[in-house]
């Protein structure tokens, strides 16, 4: 394991507290709100858990404050979503790996796990050029975003929330009965399936993945287009996999509130409510969203019975088909 580690961290642990934060010139009270802020517990002086890559990681953090002007505040919620994104990343990945050796090596669990400690190595460099990677192409993509959508006339209002998105939700039917049914590895293969189909639809779609839970996926996207449009084939490729059961499907599209990699407000909570009185098979959005929509010929809009929806009232539901035009390709092979 220390040889291991060593690969990992770069040195084995050898620096208590107090030397990394003098090493760094950051006060230990910083130090500790950096280091919680990447998920680890406290430690006391006496625990060795440190190196000198430690020491340089909290200089370049600090420096975002000292040397760009970020707030503290800032620069604790950027540490915060380094941390909690890696710690569920490679959690991911290790799991990926020892399910991988387990497939085509015929290996029990415990067994793949003990090899994986032994091929991590070879491994290292290649995952974290496949890191760099995908976060420059991903930040590259937000700043595109950022640069081709710039926000209306209202956005200095301080009443409105100050994005307009299209929030859409899958949710897979019956899935809490499925769950009760099946052993751990088939549940666990429907729930693969599940999020891997709906990441494909909404990437070739142009939105983007906020959040999965469990039978449950959030997404968002730029136009209320794209929303319907990944809807619609969320919905189809959904029916036609032998392997899942029916989805409900629901997008609205309106203002929302971005903070700390999740999305906020009402058209959050309406897309969420809407989904949830769906039926299966179905694809739904609201009255407002559907009125957006109304002149683009590739959907075809229906509305439906007037529902008492928790926290909104009466709302009257808009079923959505496919109507003239190109769907979205989504090819799998």
């Amino acid at each position: 394991m220390r040889a291991l580690e060593k690969v990992l961290l770069g040195d084995n642990r050898h620096l208590n507290r107090r030397d990394v934060s003098a090493q760094s010139g950051v006060s230990l009270l910083t130090s500790r709100k950096i280091w919680r802020a990447l998920g680890f517990p406290n430690l006391t002086d006496k625990d060795l858990f440190f190196t000198e890559s430690d020491a340089d990681a909290l200089g370049t953090i600090t420096g975002l404050s000292r040397e760009h002007g970020l707030t503290e505040e800032g620069v604790i919620s950027i540490t915060r979503s380094i941390g909690q994104l890696t710690d569920r990343m490679v959690a991911w990945q290790i799991e990926a790996l020892v399910e991988d050796m387990m497939t085509n090596k015929g290996y029990t669990d415990s067994k793949a796990r003990q090899e994986l400690l032994k091929f991590l190595p070879e491994l290292l460099e290649d995952l974290e050029e496949i890191l760099i990677y995908g976060y420059r192409r991903q930040l590259s993509a937000a700043v595109l975003r950022l640069a081709l959508r710039s926000e209306q006339n209202d956005i200095d209002d301080p009443t409105l929330l100050p994005l307009v998105r299209g929030v859409g939700f899958a949710d897979l039917v019956s899935y809490t009965t499925l769950s009760r049914r099946m052993n751990e590895q088939t549940l666990a293969d429907l729930v693969q399936t599940f999020e891997q189909r709906c990441a494909e639809v909404v990437a070739v779609g142009g939105g983007r993945i906020i959040k999965t839970i469990g039978d449950e996926v959030m997404f968002l996207t730029e136009t209320p287009e794209a929303a319907a449009r990944i809807s619609l084939a969320l919905s189809k490729l959904i029916k036609e996999d032998p392997h899942l059961p029916e989805a409900r499907v629901a997008f609205v599209w309106g203002r929302i509130l971005p903070k700390l990699g999740d999305i906020y407000g009402p058209t959050v909570n309406l897309a969420s409510r809407l989904v949830a009185v769906a039926n299966p098979g179905d694809v739904v959005t609201d009255d407002s969203t559907a009125h957006t929509l109304a002149d683009d010929q590739r959907f075809v809009l229906t509305p439906r019975d007037i529902q008492d929806i928790r926290g909104f009232g009466e709302i009257r539901p808009v079923g959505l088909t496919p109507g003239i035009g190109n769907e979205l390709e989504i090819d799998f092979e």
